[in-house]
């Protein structure tokens, strides 16, 4: 397969890329094609490398007012509605919904995703069912699976069991949730339960860190002091930190010094957080977010996720990057022309550190042919409108094709 005159975003003048065996094997202006090659203009459009979803939950997608709608629009609510709706899961049902949502993700250019499955559960009927799901769409995407005790790890009777029992079923991360823990000494002990674990075993960690808009809650300086200490640095990542929107700034600025230190990696989920984020206040309203501006500018990785699709959480959403991105530079104050320009990166090379994929994911000759042509010459317009993804190649394959929508004036 030949790529002709693709505009990659750190370049001023369009390239070809020569795709064979399912790698990249050359980048360079004015190849010729082969006889038998097959040929897409790409016309000056931007290729990017795929979309990443960071941080989504594909064990609760689909189940928007089962059994009931979260009129409250809080976290807790959401909380208590998916125990109700946990207990009438079968394997079947998980598969259909997540692989549902993981179709639609694919036909908008996501051909990497983390899905958290929550394993409060002894019968692991979710986890189950992704493992499956994991092994019956590799070849279409890359599917990392956080073992998540939404409902604590302390404060859930067998918690730490049924963390390790997960371990052993084969999930690639290991989650958290200390802000719900009943005590913080709950969830001192978990964060360094679960890190421990995941030493043990060579996994990486991911926790949903003060996800709430206390700012006493301050389970982010122990996941960091336990990546600096432990060497495991970028191996663990904190993600939501919406309390960090509430810290005062003296805190912060002693705040920021560890996590630089720590080189801990952040996930934002700006389309969840905003909705559930403030419920509790007047006015003002918080926003909802964590500092990703501050974060991003001190040099500390962050990337984007969807969060939720449809569930108890959150009753919207339609597997595409380009709403959390949309969301999260508005409700982040990332609006200059340059931040537009580059805010890809939040859903592509940023997620790619989190997800520790580097060695395999980029256009770069030698690695995967993974990538995704858009309809536009550059990421602000692709934003602005929602732009298609012309194609979608994974390995060499086309997973997905678009023809732009046709608009007819009568006018």
């Amino acid at each position: 397969m030949l790529l002709k005159n693709v505009k990659l975003p750190d370049q001023t003048k369009l390239t070809d890329i020569r795709i064979e065996d399912g790698k990249f094997v050359q980048i360079k202006p004015d190849l010729i094609a082969n006889d038998s090659e097959q040929v897409i203009d790409a016309h000056g459009n931007l290729l990017l490398p795929p979309y990443i979803d960071s941080h989504v939950h594909l064990d609760a997608t689909q189940t928007a007012g089962q059994p009931r709608w979260n009129e409250t629009g809080t976290l807790f609510e959401g909380i208590n509605i998916w125990a109700e709706r946990k207990q009438t899961l079968t394997i079947d049902d998980v598969k259909a919904r997540a692989k549902k949502a993981i179709y639609r993700q694919v036909e908008n250019g996501i051909q990497f995703v983390r899905s958290h499955v929550d394993v409060t559960d002894p019968s692991f009927t979710a986890l189950k069912a992704l493992l499956e799901v994991k092994e019956e769409l590799k070849d279409v995407i890359e599917l990392q699976l956080v073992a998540f005790p939404q409902e604590g790890v302390l404060s859930f009777p067998h918690g730490k069991e049924l963390m390790e029992e997960a371990v052993k079923m084969g999930v690639d991360v290991l989650g958290g949730i200390p802000h719900y823990e009943f005590t913080r000494e709950y969830g001192v002990e978990s964060l360094k339960f679960i890190v421990d674990l995941a030493q043990k075993n060579d996994l990486l960690v991911d926790v949903h860190c003060d996800e709430i808009d206390d700012p006493q809650a301050r389970g982010l300086e122990t996941l960091a002091t336990l990546a600096y200490e432990t060497g495991m640095g970028d191996k663990i990542t904190a993600s939501h930190t919406t309390a960090m929107g509430s810290y005062n700034d003296a805190y912060c600025f002693k705040l920021f010094k560890l996590l630089k230190m720590s080189h801990i990696n952040f996930v934002a989920n700006p389309l969840v957080n905003t909705h559930l984020g403030g419920r509790f206040d007047s006015y003002p309203k918080r926003r909802g977010m964590t500092r990703v501006k501050e974060l991003r500018d001190a040099g500390i990785n962050v990337s984007f996720g969807e969060d939720d699709l449809k569930d108890p959480w959150y009753p919207m959403g339609d597997g595409n990057m380009l709403d959390p991105v949309y969301m999260g530079l508005v409700v982040g104050h990332l609006m200059g022309h340059e931040d537009i320009l580059n805010s890809y990166n939040f859903v592509t090379n940023n997620a790619a550190k989190t997800l520790h994929i580097t060695d395999h994911y980029g256009i770069k000759e030698g690695y995967p042919a993974n990538c995704i042509l858009l309809n536009g010459t550059n990421f602000y317009d692709v934003l602005n409108e929602h732009a298609e993804v012309l194609y979608s190649i994974h390995e060499g394959n086309i997973l997905v094709e678009t023809k732009p929508k046709e608009i007819k004036r009568n006018f």
